[in-house]
């Protein structure tokens, strides 16, 4: 069966004990934009064996530009798009799949029985809002991620702990209000530092 030949080259290429940890995590993304769409992506390929995706929004005609969408995909709402996305390259992968807004009142049942939530918002305020409410009212680890508008180098791009639970990837000061731009390489880059800590977090290392 395709399910079994997928795990074998997964233990192929990652080993036993790495491919059995990445099955057993479960991996919460707050929205499902230019960041959250990638990580998403990254994880299945990765063979992670469940995630929680949360996003309200349909995919439109602008996200083509940066988010893992295709041009068929305008209009879906984007965590149903996304999950066609995931299941075409990892078919037994477990989704649940939430197209509401987040708030205080929703957020720990939801994500409080991840192992890691990732935060891809946009917006400042609901980075905070998301951050705090997890790191207050759940157990769950956190990466947040913080600067990766305009062209600078990719390099200033990096992965940071600041506190016990919380991690942070991005040069952690470009912003759309004054680089100007969103380019999808860099944006797919800050993505993949997300999804490169989770892989490390999942195999127990603590430091990005």
């Amino acid at each position: 069966m395709l399910a079994e030949e997928l795990k074998a080259i997964r233990i192929a290429r990652h080993g036993q004990e790495a491919t059995e940890k990445l099955a057993a995590a479960s991996i919460g993304i707050a929205g499902l934009g230019g960041l959250g769409s990638h990580i998403a992506m990254a994880l299945a390929r990765m063979g992670i064996g469940h995630m929680v995706l949360a996003d309200f929004d349909r995919v439109d005609l602008s996200n083509i530009q940066r988010q893992n969408y295709t041009l068929a995909q305008v209009g879906e709402l984007k965590t149903a798009a996304t999950a066609a996305n995931l299941m075409a390259v990892h078919p037994t992968l477990a989704l649940s799949l939430y197209d509401h807004r987040l708030t205080p009142d929703n957020i720990p049942a939801l994500f409080g029985q991840c192992d890691i939530v990732c935060e891809a918002f946009d917006d400042s305020e609901q980075k905070a809002m998301l951050v705090t409410s997890l790191l207050t009212d759940t157990a769950v680890r956190v990466i947040a991620n913080s600067g990766m508008a305009g062209c600078a180098s990719g390099n200033l791009i990096q992965s940071r702990k600041r506190f016990d639970r919380l991690w942070i990837c991005g040069d952690g000061e470009s912003d759309i209000a004054t680089d100007g731009h969103l380019y999808a390489p860099r944006v797919a880059l800050c993505a993949n530092h997300a999804a490169l800590l989770v892989l490390r977090l999942v195999l127990g290392h603590n430091q990005p």
